[in-house]
């Protein structure tokens, strides 16, 4: 028997509306199929997540130029917070714009691309992590020791500490994705996939339960010292009052700084912490799904919060940034105006 003409048209509408959903219709068994979402789903992530980044590389710039233009800022802890700033900025110029191409329902770049675009992720946020790490040192012995911080906490010791943050760092990226390099897109289930395959019981331990309880020992440490100063300041504040207003003012200034660097941790915790659990607890993340796209989003975030908080708990910076918006930093001995 011979097929009928409307048979014959129904089945060439089938095959077409198939090859529609498919990444490389020309591949009909090894393509991937096209994950479509709504338009104003694919819009709103697509203007939210452009806009982060947008603000993400604009604040952490503000911090950048801010720290190494004016005299004033160039102290051990602005160095460290010039580190994270420069990890901060190269997340919103690099790796947000490769997570807004992961938003797309198929990836073209091929293969090589995948892992190499990958190399700034693990780069970038390895590099987040240490910094906090260090400034949670340094304020631990900014209010633990006084006595002697300046004299364990140089410029050049810190300077080291920042190369030997981001060396670990590239190490660490190099931890993961050589095996990825040698095949790339062996991991792949179709073409038109972007994943790697990453150890994640190493990136558990190195990348979150080492570096996290770190943190939190220090600023537990910090926070119980930091009590004790503020009650023995109030105890004897009526005592030596010329030679206490100077120390008063000092350790203020010292627990002030340790108050607003505490807030960027917590925030930095709130933020790391749902995509490790996640992992902790077992559960498969699928590439591309919605709780993926959270807990990477909610990684990401923490470079674009960092200089808001700068923003509300430190005047140097509102200051900074007014002179860099009027162009005033490019008058002459600009780097030594006053902005503390």
């Amino acid at each position: 028997f011979s097929s009928s003409p409307l048979s014959l048209s129904v089945s060439l509408v089938m095959q077409t509306l198939e090859e529609a959903e498919l990444c490389f219709p020309q591949l009909l068994n090894t393509s991937c199929k096209k994950h479509l979402r709504r338009y104003s789903e694919a819009l709103l992530s697509y203007t939210l997540l452009s806009s982060i980044s947008l603000l993400t590389v604009s604040l952490n710039l503000f911090v950048i130029i801010s720290i190494c233009h004016f005299r004033q800022l160039h102290t051990s802890t602005n160095l460290l917070l010039l580190s994270l700033a420069v990890s901060d900025f190269l997340v919103g110029l690099i790796v947000m714009p490769f997570q807004i191409l992961l938003l797309e329902p198929c990836w073209f770049l091929g293969d090589l691309v995948c892992v190499l675009f990958n190399f700034p992720l693990f780069i970038t946020v390895c590099a987040s992590v240490v910094n906090m790490v260090l400034i949670s040192v340094d304020r631990y012995v900014a209010i633990c020791d006084p006595l002697h911080y300046s004299a364990k906490v140089t410029a050049n010791r810190v300077r080291i500490s920042v190369l030997l943050c981001w060396i670990y760092s590239v190490f660490y990226s190099f931890l993961f994705l050589p095996e990825n390099l040698r095949q790339p897109g062996r991991y792949n289930s179709c073409y038109g996939e972007c994943v790697i395959n990453i150890n994640g019981a190493v990136d558990l331990v190195l990348g979150f339960i080492i570096p996290i309880s770190s943190i939190i020992i220090l600023y537990m440490r910090v926070f119980v010292v930091a009590v004790s100063q503020a009650r023995s300041m109030r105890s004897h504040i009526a005592a030596v009052k010329l030679q206490r207003s100077v120390t008063v003012t000092v350790k203020k200034s010292e627990l002030k700084a340790a108050r607003t660097l505490g807030v960027v941790v917590a925030v930095f915790l709130m933020c790391y912490c749902p995509y490790y659990c996640v992992s902790l607890s077992g559960y498969d993340i699928m590439m591309g799904s919605s709780l993926n796209g959270f807990t990477d989003f909610l990684v990401l975030l923490t470079s674009c919060l960092n200089p808001v908080i700068y923003a509300f708990l430190y005047p140097w910076f509102r200051k900074s940034v007014k002179l860099i918006v009027t162009l005033e930093i490019l008058q002459s001995h600009s780097c030594q105006t006053n902005v503390l």
